[in-house]
């Protein structure tokens, strides 16, 4: 897809309307930066999200009412009220809410791309919700303003462009071993003994543990329940697979292993999450 050939999703009904824009990265941030979604929701009255565990950053800027976050369980857990945030890595739902009304943008990055866009340890952020210009300082609180009056989603997904590609060039390098342990983590959909990877890069469990909590958030074993959960959800969605298939699909031992990790790290059962879907790809009802 061109970057500026922008894909639109619409949907109006009862419930309300969406508007969804997704835009394409500029080439030299791919692998890095995985999506820029711009977003317009009008619920006609307050809608509360559930947000599962996944292995991606998000980066939030939003032009309209502020955010609720009534949960996010883990490190740095607490409630509040934001308008633009970062959100770490975690391993439990996190529940948000808004009066009806939310117009921004969402950026999802790599752990790895957020180490070197933010600068600080990802083991501050996992379980966390973080305020963007108390973490970027006056440079978020610009990014903020200049999203937010810019004409049109292909103004601003350029906008982004550039003040993504400028601070990661800046930012701290990820270790070589860590990158490649993440990577392998991805492409086996977590399917991959830690041990494995610690002999693999040539470092002990303790090192590659302690590097990865510094450097992606979580440790390794995290990482990898969260990507058997994506894996279980995109089959689900997808596939028409019985349940007992998905499991064995997605790296589970059999239905009740599914089953248990399902309501460990969302919070729900299978059969709940695709029942509580928002229309256009939104996210779930909590």
């Amino acid at each position: 897809m061109d970057r500026f050939a922008l894909m639109v999703r619409r949907h109006r009904s009862a419930r309300g309307s969406w508007e969804v824009v997704d835009g394409q990265p500029h080439r030299v941030l791919w692998g890095r930066v995985l999506r820029y979604t711009g977003y317009g929701e009008d619920t006609r009255a307050p809608l509360r999200r559930r947000h599962l565990p996944s292995a991606e950053v998000t980066l939030i800027v939003s032009f309209d009412e502020p955010l609720q976050l009534v949960e996010m369980p883990g490190a740095g857990a607490g409630g509040g009220t934001f308008r633009s945030f970062v959100a770490g890595l975690h391993t439990r739902p996190a529940i948000t809410e808004h009066a009806g009304h939310q117009h921004g943008i969402g950026v999802g990055l790599t752990p790895l791309a957020a180490y070197a866009l933010f600068a600080v340890p990802m083991r501050l952020l996992a379980g966390a919700v973080v305020d963007l210009p108390g973490l970027l300082g006056r440079a978020g609180s610009e990014l903020e303003l200049a999203l937010a009056e810019a004409h049109g989603w292909a103004e601003r997904f350029a906008l982004l462009d550039r003040a993504l590609i400028s601070r990661m060039d800046e930012g701290p390098v990820p270790a070589p071993e860590v990158t490649w342990a993440w990577r392998r983590l991805c492409s086996t959909a977590g399917q991959v003994a830690v041990g494995e990877l610690a002999e693999q890069v040539g470092w002990s469990h303790r090192h590659l543990v302690a590097r990865f909590r510094e450097q992606i958030g979580l440790a390794p074993k995290s990482i990898a329940r969260v990507l058997r959960l994506q894996r279980s959800l995109v089959l689900l969605e997808r596939s028409g697979d019985s349940l007992a298939e998905v499991a064995l699909a997605a790296g589970f031992c059999d239905q009740a292993h599914l089953n248990r990790e399902f309501r460990a790290l969302a919070g729900c059962t299978p059969t709940q999450w695709l029942a509580a879907r928002l229309p256009v790809g939104v996210g779930v009802a909590a």
